[in-house]
């Protein structure tokens, strides 16, 4: 049996993609106020691993994207429960720090499922989107017009889905459904805005990792099941 190809590019890209995961996580805690508005300050970096998302899922294909996906989801799990058993080790008495350490790491189970479920959920329908999008496109897949389209139409979705099941399962019971609408649609068009902002960016990778592979990602993978990390 042939054995799939991983390059050192799809190596860092895939490594950039869980650090920006497990940064947007840590940061989540913190709120930011812009204007009228109360963000978090995942904001900033989470919309960055959708970004990444698009340009593995263009130039290598969405079999390795949803790796990527499920590398991310694996070691922002493992993030999370070291974490936790950092914050039950005992402290010396010289520690000062337990309830900081407790208050910035020691998010509830509610959070952490909420969390997950959702980015697992909003990167895959990015993923199939985009693919699914330049699979059926009548110009050619590689031209700029076509990856600005897929990239954003993508991120919508992506952003959509994951803020539909993150909040509810967060604040339900905790923000009035109305607050929880709000943050649903707040936070999927600042996101959405934030691929559209940095898209000169996201195509000149797309445009050098091209170069770099030397080849087009596959035309359609084996599966779209959410399930086949073993199809690369």
């Amino acid at each position: 049996m042939k054995e799939a190809r991983i390059s050192l590019t799809f190596m860092l890209l895939a490594v950039t993609f869980c650090v920006c995961l497990i940064v947007s996580n840590l940061m989540e805690i913190k709120t930011v106020d812009l204007g009228p508005l109360t963000i978090t300050a995942g904001v900033v970096v989470f919309p960055l691993s959708y970004i990444l998302n698009d340009c593995i899922v263009e130039v290598y294909g969405f079999a390795k994207a949803r790796l990527v996906i499920w590398l991310g989801f694996g070691m922002n799990l493992l993030v999370s429960l070291l974490l936790q058993v950092g914050i039950l080790l005992p402290g010396s008495p010289a520690w000062e720090g337990q309830e900081a350490m407790e208050l910035v790491f020691g998010a509830v189970p509610r959070i952490f499922a909420a969390s997950f479920t959702a980015f697992l959920c909003g990167s895959m329908v990015n993923a199939y989107v985009m693919s699914r999008m330049k699979l059926s496109s009548s110009s050619s897949s590689s031209s700029s017009s076509g990856f600005s389209v897929r990239a954003v139409v993508s991120s919508l979705w992506g952003e959509g889905v994951d803020s539909i099941i993150f909040f509810p399962i967060a604040f339900a019971g905790v923000l009035s459904w109305s607050q929880i609408g709000s943050l649903i649609v707040t936070q999927t068009f600042l996101k959405t805005m934030y691929e559209i902002i940095i898209l000169p960016v996201t195509m000149r990778v797309v445009k050098r990792l091209r170069s770099i592979e030397g080849e087009e990602a596959p035309s359609k993978p084996k599966s779209y099941k959410w399930w086949k990390i073993n199809e690369i």
